[in-house]
């Protein structure tokens, strides 16, 4: 309740130039949803400004993989809030600094991209964020007209001229190595069998160097960023103040983490994608579906933008019946949408009825290629549909079983399902609409969780 009348009190604070109401993510006296602001002695002067928009905030990815994942996810929300409230949002990409490779908390130096391959990379990921920016103006904002427009840069731009002796006198003075040795994501590295190079060493040097470019060029006095990038955003704080005398401000998000509590990365292989071509919408929706009960508020709060007493209203009505995860539900959608837009949320709830509610509807409007994708492992199969096929030679042709004999005797005992039908008649004859759907495909499985998908010709 504390929290809230304090919501409503800076809510009151705002200006008339501000097109939403600040969600409490971003309140600076509210720390749940965020790990840290640096200086945290300046709490007051943050909120000062926030209640005087137009403020620049910028937030940086590296192309490291051809697509950005959910943990980067909260970031790029987070930036759409100060978006929503009036604020000039800058999102920096990684052309130079891909290059190098941030050392953060890693336990062995990244494996060099070629420059073809980063370039790629970076197509990817803008299109990527213009895509989620273009939805969460479609779908979430009625007034988007009069937001200020995103700008997405590449920190390229200002080093490919860049001299690096002149480079190396101007900025790395400002630099103090023993701070830097300092830091716990070096001190770890350094104490390791691998190492640190000095490639890697500098990173620090060119991600404060980008914050110093954008606050000279734009006036940019805040950064965001992951808990893991605080000593980053350190190094850009040092060096602004230092060079300017200027006051500026960092803020990071908490990781969001794989099950097992693990980091979501390309080198850890679990990430969960937001290009559909790395991760479909169903493995996205599925996600956020999984969430425990413990973690869906925050979530809610995180990934959504939803106003603070409709989540605690949605979380009250989870709790009162939770096996209908009904939070979870709207968690997925809201993240769904914004991510892959109408026809993915569509189509991934569409795969979950044909996987978890065995929806034949569902299953007659998917094409074969999205039934592997949501059937992981299944074996597809194309079968000339002749008159007076039946369920044996169906399992015959599709080398379901191993042998005649196993095939009669799974069927016969209950395990062959058509459709999500229990078939035991081997010579049961097969009937369209029934047995072969109105987008010519079965699905076939055998015992608990083997699939056959017939594509009938």
């Amino acid at each position: 309740m504390n929290n809230l009348l304090r919501l409503r009190s800076f809510i009151k604070c705002f200006n008339s130039r501000q097109l939403h109401s600040a969600k409490y993510v971003l309140d600076a006296e509210n720390r749940q949803l965020y790990e840290d602001i640096f200086p945290d002695i300046c709490v007051d002067d943050i909120k000062k400004l926030w209640r005087k928009p137009p403020q620049c905030v910028y937030a940086g990815f590296d192309p490291t993989a051809e697509s950005l994942h959910i943990g980067n996810l909260i970031i790029l929300i987070n930036l759409l809030h100060w978006q929503r409230c009036g604020h000039q949002v800058i999102i920096l990409l990684g052309g130079a600094t891909g290059l190098i490779g941030d050392p953060s908390y890693r336990k062995s130096e990244r494996t060099e991209i070629e420059h073809v391959v980063l370039k790629e990379n970076l197509e990817s990921i803008k299109e990527d964020i213009k895509n989620i920016i273009r939805n969460h103006a479609k779908f979430f904002c009625k007034h988007h007209g009069q937001l200020i427009p995103i700008k997405i840069l590449n920190n390229l731009e200002w080093y490919n001229d860049k001299n690096v002796l002149s480079f190396i006198k101007e900025i790395g003075k400002y630099f103090r190595v023993g701070t830097m040795l300092g830091r716990a994501s070096v001190k770890s590295r350094l104490e390791s069998d691998s190492g640190m190079s000095f490639t890697e060493f500098t990173y620090p040097v060119f991600q404060g160097y980008d914050w110093f470019h954008l606050h000279r060029t734009y006036n940019c006095k805040f950064q965001i960023g992951g808990q893991d990038q605080m000593g980053n955003i350190v190094s850009g704080y040092d060096l602004i103040t230092r060079c300017t005398k200027n006051q500026v401000y960092g803020l990071t998000l908490p990781l969001i983490t794989a099950e097992g509590g693990k980091k979501f990365g390309k080198s850890t292989g679990n990430a969960v994608w937001l290009s559909p071509a790395k991760s479909s919408s169903f493995q996205l929706y599925q996600y956020f579906i999984r969430t425990e009960d413990a973690d869906v508020e925050k979530y809610l709060q995180f990934f959504t933008f939803l106003p603070v007493h409709a989540i605690k209203s949605i979380v009250q009505q989870h709790f009162e019946k939770p096996e209908a995860r009904i939070a979870q539900k709207i968690l997925a959608e809201k993240v769904t949408l914004l991510v892959h837009g109408e026809e993915g949320l569509i189509a991934a709830k569409r795969a979950s009825a044909v996987l978890y509610d065995r929806s034949i509807d569902s299953l007659a409007k998917m094409n074969v290629n999205d039934l592997i994708q949501i059937l992981e492992g299944a074996t597809v199969v194309e079968l000339l549909a002749e008159p007076g096929i039946n369920v044996y030679e169906l399992a015959k042709r599709a080398n379901c079983f191993k042998t005649e004999h196993d095939a009669r005797r799974i069927i016969e005992a209950g395990g062959f399902y058509i459709n999500y039908q229990k078939i035991t008649n081997t010579e049961e004859v097969l009937v369209p609409g029934i047995h072969i759907l109105s987008n010519n495909v079965s699905l076939v499985r055998v015992g608990k969780k083997t699939y056959h998908v017939v594509r009938w010709l």
